[in-house]
């Protein structure tokens, strides 16, 4: 088995070494991940100026690079790379990220975003992160990315995303996994006011995010909250199918 490995905390980022460790335990792991901090970048891909790619020690791994862009970039670039070195890889792993990638926040994440690319490119992938800023816990999320592995090798397509979520929990104290759907994420948001001059302004975005009840435990942001890992196959088709036929009929 060959798995390509990145995240969007950056390549010296701790959860991306645990990562790369556990799963070296079952397979031959190729690492291209940012050279520096990309989170919340989404599924930006680097197309104005030329990305930099350079070789990487990474324990655990057969080969590891640093990459001057974003996630995205990382899997798209590297699979090339890998494919030029008659590699071919079975599966794309993001993170651990450090902070969780939930509901809404999916569509801003680097780390959702890393294992999107896969299956953009035809590899089923696994997105892995950990709902804390300062992680303490990096064991949990691997031993429950090993298990996820385990589980659906052989059975996840290769249009699917699974993306996991735990607490930053000890593994005796996770309650169990529920596979869920994606629920919203709301903030308590706010922009800062950073630095004034005159004509202009920068800010600073900060905000905690909602905590919620009498919801759903099937939903991804109760899961996690409640104390158990979620897991949500995604796919990056945005259709509303239910409306289709209905738009038709406006007219246009």
């Amino acid at each position: 088995m060959r798995i390509l490995v990145t995240n969007d905390d950056g390549i010296k980022a701790e959860g991306i070494q645990h990562l790369t460790a556990a799963l070296a335990s079952v397979a031959e792991v190729f690492v291209f991940a940012p050279d520096t901090q990309r989170s919340a970048c989404g599924h930006g891909i680097t197309v104005t100026v030329p990305i930099t790619v350079s070789e990487y020690h990474m324990p655990g791994a057969t080969k590891a690079w640093s990459v001057s862009g974003t996630p995205a970039d990382c899997v798209k670039l590297g699979l090339r790379i890998l494919r030029d070195l008659d590699v071919q890889i079975d599966y794309v792993f993001s993170g651990i990220n450090h902070g969780s990638n939930l509901g809404t926040d999916t569509l801003y994440s680097g780390t959702v975003s890393g294992a999107i690319e896969g299956v953009i490119n035809g590899i089923p992938s696994f997105a892995v992160s950990v709902n804390s800023r300062k992680p303490a816990h990096f064991d949990t999320a691997c031993q429950i990315g090993l298990k996820a592995l385990e589980t659906a090798a052989g059975k996840l397509d290769s249009k699917t995303v699974l993306n996991i979520n735990l607490p930053d929990v000890p593994m005796d104290e996770l309650k169990g996994i529920r596979v869920t759907r994606l629920g919203a994420r709301e903030y308590d948001e706010d922009f800062q006011v950073h630095e004034k001059q005159k004509g202009s302004a920068s800010y600073l975005y900060s905000g905690e995010p909602v905590v919620y009840s009498g919801l759903p435990g099937d939903i991804d942001v109760i899961a996690v909250q409640d104390g158990y890992a979620s897991i949500t196959p995604l796919h990056y088709d945005l259709t509303n199918y239910q409306l289709v036929e209905e738009v038709k009929s406006w007219g246009f």
